[in-house]
């Protein structure tokens, strides 16, 4: 059974370096992001990438689509947008006599909701059911979503034209949010190069099925997490929720994701068990849009990342042996 389990996760971590190296033929140079958006999905997660237009959020979204072998459907969110436009919607067919739905834009493995913060509230929060619950109810009957579902948001900057901040209910149902970012200088000319008389996205392969997929995202799920990282996880939770400069802490929805994604970035580095370092790598991308400061910390300039930082230093790291589920 051990040995099944050490096949089974070694041919996982192929799978992911190829995945890796496919998406890196159109996003050049943003290795950590390309990871940190890969141990979401792992995670069975949802991601949120904010950034300011051009940077390759898009890119990236249909890169994995392609490389995970992924029904893909992007919708705009504009002003204008409505809810049955995300959700679907019943129609009447006179020569039936019957309701038929038409299903919406969200009914696919991997939905790019484009620019989400410029569409209205009453929209957005169309997403939250099938984000949380994997399912649409439309007139009453409810519909199950795709298997695996993921869904990739973008939004720029608030303050840009025509945005508005998201509810905190719905940015608690990303798993992480990531920005992107310019390129460095010699990642941009690469870039340059790439698309001379090419679309690098049509060299994008599928490099794995739906199927091997889902047994990634299972064996994601049986990556054993002692006691101590349990304790360290709700211990740095609770230090959001206890600091002054905080006024609405990590909910048990964010400990719950932070857990998912670490045993997820456990498995990319090769092991059927969590270290306290899995919980740090994506700390940040997975608690900074979950916590609310105090008003006060605008006049004194305290950051979202300043306060986690100070809990960082000032959590106890619990010391983990090599350690695995079968001892």
């Amino acid at each position: 059974m051990q040995n099944q389990l050490v096949i089974e996760q070694t041919n996982v971590l192929n799978q992911i370096r190829d995945i890796i190296n496919e998406v890196k033929k159109v996003i050049i140079g943003k290795d950590e992001i390309i990871i940190k958006a890969l141990i979401a999905i792992l995670a069975k997660g949802h991601i949120l990438i904010e950034d300011i237009p051009g940077v390759g959020k898009t890119t990236l979204a249909l890169a994995f689509s392609k490389a995970l072998s992924l029904e893909y459907k992007r919708l705009q969110f504009t002003p204008d947008v409505l809810p049955s436009d995300v959700t679907g919607f019943s129609i009447f067919n006179k020569n039936t006599g019957n309701f038929e739905y038409k299903p919406g834009a969200a009914m696919c493995n991997l939905f790019l909701a484009d620019e989400i913060n410029r569409t209205s509230s009453k929209t957005q929060s169309a997403l939250l059911e099938i984000m949380e619950e994997g399912r649409i109810t439309v007139d009453g009957v409810t519909r199950n979503a795709p298997d695996p579902y993921i869904v990739i948001a973008t939004q720029n900057p608030i303050g840009s034209i025509g945005t508005q901040l998201l509810p905190e209910s719905q940015l608690d149902r990303f798993t992480i949010r990531l920005s992107v970012g310019y390129p460095d200088s010699a990642s941009e000319v690469e870039m340059l190069k790439s698309k001379q008389n090419n679309n690098p996205l049509s060299n994008v392969k599928s490099v794995i099925t739906i199927e091997q997929l889902q047994k990634a995202r299972d064996i994601t799920e049986e990556i054993y997490v002692s006691d101590k990282v349990y304790e360290y996880i709700v211990a740095l939770a609770k230090a959001t929720r206890e600091h002054p400069a905080v006024k609405l802490g990590l909910s048990p929805r964010g400990t719950i994701a932070l857990t998912n994604v670490t045993k997820a970035t456990a498995l990319l580095k090769g092991r059927n068990y969590a270290l306290p370092d899995d919980v740090l790598y994506s700390f940040y991308d997975t608690i900074e849009h979950r916590i609310i400061l105090d008003s006060k910390t605008k006049i004194n300039k305290i950051t979202t990342r300043d306060v986690l930082n100070d809990i960082i230093k000032t959590t106890p790291v619990p010391k983990v042996s090599r350690v695995s589920s079968n001892g």
